[in-house]
């Protein structure tokens, strides 16, 4: 492998290269669903996370088969659960989630 290649595939976007650093970065703040390895699915405000990928998220839901099973208001998930952290698009119909 060449010494300069990168260590992380980015994805190009509006001509800059994006690494997946970059868009936990942008995503902080926004409403995000957790997967876990689980299947559970949380929903809520992405806080923070850190570089082993734990996260903290407020307003959080969680979901267990589609459905609704409790409200938190701050959550804290271990990051070896994590199976993938996804953005929410468009706005929200009720709520921070509305009926996803």
């Amino acid at each position: 492998m060449a010494d300069d290649a990168p260590s992380v595939p980015a994805v190009v976007e509006d001509g800059r290269a994006k690494t997946p650093s970059d868009f936990l970065k942008s995503i902080k703040g926004q409403p995000v669903i957790v997967k876990l390895n689980s299947g559970v699915d949380y929903r809520g405000i992405l806080a923070c996370l850190d570089g082993y990928m734990n996260i903290a998220m407020e307003q959080t839901e969680e979901y267990v088969n589609g459905q609704l099973k409790n409200h938190y208001g701050d959550a804290f998930i271990r990051g070896n659960n994590v199976l993938y952290i996804s953005t929410v698009k468009g706005p929200p119909a009720g709520g921070v989630f509305g009926n996803i």
